[in-house]
Parts: C-alpha cells; structure tokens; sequence
C-alpha cells in the first residue's frame, strides 16, 4: 500500500510483497506456528491455524499416514554456498560492498552497456522503463495524481520519485543488468552506474546534489534518504516488522474500510468504507479523434491482379538479380537455357518444393499458379 501526506492509496509494492515474504519465511509463514499445539494467531490474511484434534484439524480429517512420512529435504548448506546465494543489499547497509565510482563514470557505462534498452539519459525506450524524468524531489507530488478526466496527467513512478530504499537499486543492477550478461559489473562500476542515475533524479546525499563529479562510495550511499522513503504502509522495516504488519491489517479502518467482526473471515460485504475513494471513469472522455468505429462489419477486400513482375521485383531480385549469389540470373539466356532442359514442368516443380539454397517458391506466401506467372515473367525476361 502506498501513502502520500497521509492520503491512501491502494497500489501493488514490490518491495512490500517482497519484505513480507522474506519475513515470513523467516518466522515459518505468515503468522502459521510450526508446531501442532493450538494456536490462535491470525496471519496476515484472516487465516487461522488449526491444530490436529482427534484426527482432524477443524471439521477435516488428516491423512496420518502422509504425517508419518520421513521427508529428505536434502543436506544443509555450507557457509560457502549460503553467502555465495546471499547477494541482497539490505536498506540498513547488510550486503553493500565497498567500492566507488562518479557519476561521470557511470555515465559512460551507461550509454555503453544500458541506453541501447533504457533510452537517453534513462528516459526509457522500446518496452525498458524509465529510471529517471527530472527532478525527483518535485515530481513525488505526482504520485496523487489520477487520470480521472481527460487530459489529466497520471502519477510518474520511476526510481527517483517512487522507490523508497536506493540498496534495490544498487542490488538490482549488480544481479540483473545488463540483461545479456547478468553479474558481469565490478562493484566500483555499480556504484558509478548508481551515481549517474542519482544525479538525473537530482538526488541529494547529505544535502549535496550529486553532479557528474560526484564520487559515490559505500559511506556516502548509507547517507541516501530518498524522497518517498516513508511513502509506503505498514512499516516493514526492523525485527518486529511481521507482527507489526499483522497488526495494521488486522484493522480495516487502516485501509478504508471497518469490519464488524474484525477476526471473521468473509467473502462479500466484508466493509463499510469510511475513506472516500476516487472512482476513475468513462464519462469524462467523450470525444475521440477520430471518431469511434461503431460498425460491426468486417472491411471489404479489394481482389487485386497479381502482378508478377512486382512481385519478382519484391521477392525474387535479391538472387536472381546477377549471377553472383549462385542462382541462374534474370536475361541471362544461356543459363536458363541451360536449365530449361529439364523440362518446364521439372523446373516449375523444383521451384514449388525448393532445390539446393533455394526454398520452396523463394520462401514466399503465394499460390502455386503465381508461382508459375512469376517463373513465366523470368523466363520471358531470359530469352
């Protein structure tokens, strides 16, 4: 959920999925105890844990013979290979190397290794999402915005106004850029990768606008409080983020709405909203250039003359132009002549089905009979 000046609004967050995860998993699930003693903690999602009772867990029987089972979950890692796997950079600094790099020298990995995918100064471009669109600082204020009426402007989420944590930053580029060839950055050239980006964020690090001098280091990256640091809720940082997270959901009015029975589960009419809520529509977009297409008709189609010197022109002429690609050229009588003496049908067939580097009817999608009127033009040609 992401929050703005104390404003709601419900958005999906990568970093809280993620976070809750982790801390799950660490705690034995979401609020699920590994024991089968009775339990009456609800996880996050209303879920309860029923312990087994006279062969039963609630009004379900349990098959004892799969308890029963003796599970090989393999062997337990070395220390090797668990800091070999533990790569993440954590926000309070748990992971992040030293090393250094200046912006300037990001800014050269940059158009060498990322703008091919990213765009001009990571504006973004053929599909890749933007990093960056001027000043971070300014632009959060977008984040409330909605496209409720035409010619409204959205919410602009890059990494400058909308990231929380720079550490996923400097973990993403070291684990998963540039996309052919993933884990190949020095961590010094992460941290120039890193600087440059901050620097067209305008980003500032202990009240110093990163330029492309700046010399960004693990010391100073500690230093990062992003714009939208506390732009986010419930608070999943710290030891006590999990049942703090229980907590905040186990009370609808944190999210617009109030349960009756808080620790009942439901499937409709669940809550009674008590925040307002800003319903995007339709209606204010009503003119449309051009207009709507209200038929329900398919379009006609023109039938037109197949025309076979066009389409030898379009298909053909890369080899058949001269002789230099291996193939009989067009007016070139003597060779077709000389092919010719296997017989027009043996060379109408060859040509359908494809023979030597040629593929069938030239690798192009037509009929067997313009085949035939595109061979008659060449031929015609080559007399």
């Amino acid at each position: 959920m992401f929050k703005l000046d104390r404003k709601l609004i419900l958005s999906a967050s990568v970093f809280t999925a993620a976070a809750l995860f982790a801390a799950g998993c660490a705690a034995g699930g979401l609020g699920l105890s590994k024991s089968n003693s009775a339990s009456t903690q609800v996880s996050i999602d209303g879920g309860v844990f029923h312990p087994i009772v006279d062969g039963k867990t609630g009004p379900y029987l349990v098959n004892a013979k799969a308890l029963a089972m003796k599970l090989n979950h393999g062997r337990i890692p070395t220390a090797n290979e668990i800091k070999a796997w533990d790569t993440d950079i954590m926000a309070d600094g748990t992971g992040l190397p030293e090393g250094s790099g200046s912006a300037s020298e990001g800014s050269d990995i940059y158009d060498s290794k990322c703008l091919s995918c990213h765009g001009d100064f990571a504006a973004g471009g053929g599909g890749y999402p933007a990093l960056a669109k001027g000043n971070a600082y300014e632009l959060k204020a977008s984040l409330l915005s909605q496209r409720s009426e035409e010619g409204a402007d959205g919410p602009i989420r890059v990494f400058g106004t909308y990231w929380p944590q720079a550490s996923t930053l400097w973990w993403y580029i070291k684990d998963a850029m540039p996309h052919q060839l993933t884990d190949s950055l020095t961590h010094d050239e992460v941290y120039a990768l890193t600087a440059y980006i901050l620097q067209l964020n305008e980003i500032k690090i202990d009240g110093v606008l990163v330029e492309s001098d700046y010399v960004l280091d693990r010391k100073k990256f500690l230093k990062i409080v992003m714009p939208n640091v506390d732009g986010f809720e419930p608070n999943i940082a710290g030891p006590n983020s999990l049942p703090g997270v229980r907590a905040y959901f186990a009370n609808p009015a944190n999210f617009g709405g109030q349960k009756v029975k808080p620790a009942e589960r439901c499937m409709k009419n669940c809550q009674e909203p008590t925040a307002k809520i800003n319903r995007i529509e339709n209606g204010g977009i009503s003119t449309f250039v051009p207009p709507m297409a209200t038929a329900r008709n398919l379009p006609k189609v023109e039938s037109k003359e197949f025309n076979a010197k066009k389409s030898y022109e379009e298909n053909c002429a890369s080899c058949h132009a001269t002789k230099s690609m291996g193939a009989p050229a067009i007016g070139d009588a003597k060779a077709w002549a000389a092919n010719n003496k296997k017989g027009m049908a043996a060379v109408l067939k060859n040509g359908i089905n494809g023979i030597n580097g040629m593929p069938g009817k030239g690798g192009v999608n037509m009929s067997d009979e313009e085949f035939k009127l595109v061979l008659d033009y060449i031929l015609d040609q080559s007399k």
